[in-house]
């Protein structure tokens, strides 16, 4: 079992930064990949970025070039950080873990970008 915890969502203006952590705890040794998702008001959920356990990122076209995804080993912890917020980033921001037999979810965040 994997635990997921994220945090550092909030209300950010348009051209803003923020940062969203995903802390994991349980059997974290069996991870491979971490994936942020998000889903917005009526919209289906969808990739925004995604880190293996060997440290390879892939980006949604939408974020690519704004956004880093990254990850702190020591405290299995995974780290998206987003810069020039668009209002249409506004959404509920999800963590996901992968691992060989399962997947494991978050809570969930929210982000609101808007002046």
């Amino acid at each position: 079992q994997v635990q997921l915890v994220e945090s550092g969502g909030g209300l950010v203006q348009p051209g803003g930064s923020l940062r969203l952590s995903c802390a994991a705890s349980g059997n974290t040794f069996t991870i491979r990949a971490t994936t942020w998702y998000r889903q917005a008001p009526g919209k289906s959920r969808e990739l925004v970025a995604s880190i293996s356990d060997g440290g390879t990122a892939v980006y949604a076209d939408s974020v690519e070039g704004r956004s880093t995804i990254s990850r702190n080993n020591a405290k299995n912890t995974v780290f998206l950080e987003m810069n020039s917020l668009k209002p249409e980033d506004t959404a509920v921001y999800y963590c996901s873990v992968a691992t060989m037999q399962n997947r494991y979810w978050g809570q969930g965040t929210q982000v609101t970008v808007s002046s």
